[in-house]
């Protein structure tokens, strides 16, 4: 049994290096399917992040008229508290919003010029956290329906619920058209990995003619074909796997700068396991597979 493996492996090389121009080929489009389905995988993953962080931000800022008096600032604040959605609130006056402003900008003497040519022009506001994201439009109900609602000028959480939405649909519509453009390119694969596995089944003719004349096994026959296949998936898997390391190694760091808080190498090592199961499932996979039905289709054993 063990000699019949290891003859199996070696014709199914030997049939891998005879046809290399194909196999090459083969390994080509492979590689890029390995590539993209990773990408997907790897895409997720700064999706999620993403977000989080938006979710993380996306807290209710209140602005209030500026005739409100903060004795009635304060009460809104109280009742606000009392909710079960609400983690925080935070009350920022007008003057701590000059204040704050002032000290960002100190450096900038173009802006602090302007801003002496008005009284304070900021307005007064209450930042809202809820513990989950969800909670945010019940708090919204709220504010519009309470007797407070008379000193509200503008509550800013549409934008950024927007811009959650925004994200989440931008990375599903990068997802789909990712899952599509693998899909075609591992119907390419199929069919270049199935020619190649019936061009090295027509060149190894004689070879059957005699295997089966001297009464070899139908896996014996059909076995170096399909190692042929898997042969092409698992270099093109190992291929891949360097490729993307390396990608990521160049480019973690700059995407590290635009993402705060996210490690693209990290996330791609704590989810290695994962990640070669994914490439291995699509590299061997589909050279094993489709090998198999070209020699159902053109070996008669």
């Amino acid at each position: 049994m063990l000699t019949s493996l290891k003859r199996i492996i070696y014709f199914g090389w030997k049939d891998f290096y005879s046809s290399l121009g194909l196999s090459l080929a083969t390994c080509f489009i492979l590689v890029i399917v390995i590539f993209l389905i990773t990408s997907i995988f790897l895409l997720k993953g700064i999706s999620e992040h993403l977000i989080a962080s938006a979710r993380e931000k996306a807290d209710i800022t209140i602005f209030l008229k500026e005739d409100s008096l903060e004795e009635d600032i304060l009460k809104l604040k109280e009742e606000l508290v009392k909710m079960p959605e609400v983690k925080e609130v935070e009350y920022v006056s007008k003057e701590q919003a000059l204040e704050k402003f002032t000290k960002e900008h100190k450096d900038e003497p173009e802006i602090m010029r302007a801003l002496g040519l008005f009284n304070n022009p900021f307005l007064s506001s209450l930042n809202i956290k809820a513990f989950e994201a969800a909670q945010y439009q019940a708090v919204v109900s709220f504010l519009e329906n309470s007797s407070f609602s008379n000193l509200i000028k503008e509550v800013d959480y549409s934008q950024r619920k927007l811009l959650i939405e925004r994200i989440f649909g931008i990375t599903e519509m990068v997802k789909k058209a990712g899952i599509i453009i693998s899909f075609i390119l591992a119907v390419i694969a199929i069919l270049v990995a199935f020619n190649t596995v019936r061009l090295a089944i027509y060149n190894s003719r004689e070879e059957i003619k005699i295997q089966r004349l001297v009464g070899a096994s139908n896996w014996f026959i059909r076995g170096p074909f399909i190692v042929q296949g898997a042969i092409a998936g698992f270099f093109s898997v190992v291929f891949s796997f360097f490729m993307i390391l390396g990608i990521i190694y160049f480019l973690g760091p700059k995407i590290s700068f635009f993402l705060s808080g996210f490690n693209l190498l990290n996330y791609f090592l704590n989810n290695l396991g994962v990640i070669i199961l994914i490439q291995l499932a699509t590299g061997v996979g589909i050279g094993v597979i489709s090998s198999y039905i070209a020699t159902r289709k053109y070996l008669d054993v």
